[in-house]
């Protein structure tokens, strides 16, 4: 039994009725699944769609538009008398009830459907309401941690879990009995959710633009002058060693017995760990001063994944994961680039872990353009950078208050 609680700590002004509790299986009977595995299923025709439980998991989101989704399709007729009574309707949830963590019982209601045929296919569970509630509030609901704290205790398995229809059908459902409410709470993740696929798009579309202005902006193989400059520069790029043009120091970690969690203890940076977005994030501290790194200084990982590349934003010690290399703007975008294309990675050694020593990365050769030019290439990928990390940021905030309205918007 769910904690004795009527109402939730959020909710829109002019409702006050307490919600109703109810058992799952008094809420929402459940539909037939079929049991097509993805290599029965087709890409383009077919005679009805599927609902498979990989999608559920990964693609689709709490709402399943099956008007804007690409589903895949059975060819199977027979398939269709079979499952006759089980063809699904708007407001059908559709629950994954296999998964490789806690993620199983994870949902999609289905909305936008017309006159399609559409099932519900391998590992699912699919619920019909009994009684009519607004579009999203049962997707929302389900995917929320306050119904689904509930079904981790029901869990079963090791490596694959997995959850019952029998299990489930004890779990409550609590809801506003006025669908008015339902659908204002439906409205707003809704929205929330719209906002969030914005800036993923933009965010996307920005890093893909950056991929495309690495690939013009620098010189193709065998060739000196990039496609595309900035106006007023024609000389050809100059070929050089990266250690002729930067100072490259070698990163050799303390000793284990001074790692810290003290803040005003030396920032250690050791790999990947310690980089997110592209910036130095303090994870670990050291009280042992061994090799640094400045402000501003470039930090290139230099084990798996070797070659990936961050900026720091402090005075940081630095492990042997990781070197320090005192660049200007330019030099960094050239070192993504080379990371991008896969250079490292050719030139990596170990088998265990991979890695690139002192000499590899001295040793790579650069193509350098006069100062003035590197500058203008420095400015505008820099701008372009900052461009992803703002749509980044937001969308890490929207997804958080996203979280945190899940969980203070449902009981």
């Amino acid at each position: 039994m769910k904690e004795n609680k009527t109402k939730p700590d959020i909710r829109f002004k002019g409702f006050t009725d307490d919600w109703e509790q109810r058992k799952l299986s008094e809420v929402l009977i459940s539909l037939q699944n079929n049991t097509l595995s993805r290599v029965n299923l087709m890409s383009e025709t077919g005679v009805a769609k599927n609902v498979h439980y990989g999608d559920v998991l990964i693609k689709f989101g709490d709402i399943l538009d099956v008007s804007k989704e690409k589903l895949p399709m059975i060819s199977d007729e027979s398939i269709l008398k079979k499952y006759k009574a089980s063809f699904l309707q708007n407001g059908d949830v559709i629950v994954a009830d296999t998964a490789e963590d806690s993620s199983v019982g994870k949902c999609s209601e289905i909305i936008g459907l017309n006159d399609e045929i559409v099932l519900s296919g391998l590992h699912t569970i699919p619920y019909r309401p009994v009684e009519k509630f607004a579009s999203g509030y049962l997707g929302y609901y389900l995917n929320s941690s306050a119904y689904h704290n509930q079904l981790i205790p029901l869990m079963q398995g090791i490596k694959v879990m997995s959850i019952s229809k029998s299990a489930m059908q004890n779990t409550y459902i609590i809801y506003p009995k006025l669908e008015e409410e339902q659908a204002k709470i439906g409205q707003y993740f809704s929205q929330l959710d719209n906002l969030i696929t914005l800036h993923q798009r933009e965010c996307n579309q920005l890093k893909e633009l950056k991929k495309t202005m690495l690939k013009k902006m620098f010189p193709r193989d065998g060739s000196n002058i990039p496609e595309v400059r900035f106006a007023g520069f024609t000389d050809d790029w100059e070929q050089r060693k990266l250690g002729d043009v930067t100072q490259i120091i070698m990163g050799q970690s303390p000793d284990g017995s001074t790692y810290s969690e003290t803040p005003k203890d030396y920032i250690l940076v050791q790999g990947n760990s310690d980089i997110k977005d592209g910036w130095v994030e303090p994870r670990l501290w050291t009280t042992q001063m061994t090799k640094k790194a400045d402000v501003g200084d470039l930090i290139m990982s230099v084990r798996a994944p070797a070659g990936s590349m961050g900026k720091t934003a402090y005075n940081v010690v630095i492990g042997r994961g990781v070197a320090a290399i005192k660049g200007n703007e330019f030099i960094f975008q050239s070192l993504i680039k080379k990371d991008i294309e896969g250079f490292w990675k050719k030139i990596t050694t170990g088998s265990t872990f991979e890695s690139l020593n002192s000499n590899d990365i001295k040793n790579s050769n650069l193509l350098v353009p006069v100062n003035e030019e590197q500058i203008k290439i420095g400015q505008y990928f820099s701008q372009l950078d900052n461009l992803i990390t703002l749509h980044q940021r937001e969308l890490e905030i929207l997804k958080n208050l996203k979280k945190t309205c899940l969980k203070r918007m449902f009981i």
